[in-house]
């Protein structure tokens, strides 16, 4: 089971990967199986090219994350935080709850996000 202390770092990794990183550079956070369902009741991808299509497609907005809470329980976290999106002229936020599994090497082996298109807010 993976550190509590090496989950930490690798989902703060995901969120500074998620602002100002690559789609790579996220895809070498998760292991090669690894499964995304965001959001929730979405279909779900599976594997590394899967998952760097996934982030790809959000690889030129222009973002900041924010780290609001973190619980980890054994080779697991929740977290709640903030997506602000700037695209030009208006800036949102979403503020998901994501829950990822890791495997020994704190390699993301799924990742769920809890939130829906009316969870997005005009700042």
């Amino acid at each position: 089971m993976p550190s509590q202390e090496a989950i930490a770092q690798t989902v703060n990794r995901y969120l500074e990967f998620l602002s100002k990183g690559s789609a790579d550079d996220i895809a070498s956070l998760y292991a090669a199986d690894a499964t995304i369902e965001d959001p929730i009741g979405s279909d779900i991808r599976r594997g590394h090219d899967a998952v760097r299509e996934f982030y790809a497609a959000v690889e030129g907005i222009k973002k900041e994350t924010e780290l609001v809470h973190l619980r980890i329980g054994g080779s697991e976290a929740a977290f709640f935080w903030h997506l602000t999106l700037d695209a030009g002229g208006s800036r949102s936020r979403l503020s998901p709850i994501s829950v990822m599994r890791f495997d020994d090497d704190a390699k993301i082996t799924s990742m769920r996000a809890f939130w829906s298109p009316t969870d997005m807010k005009v700042l």
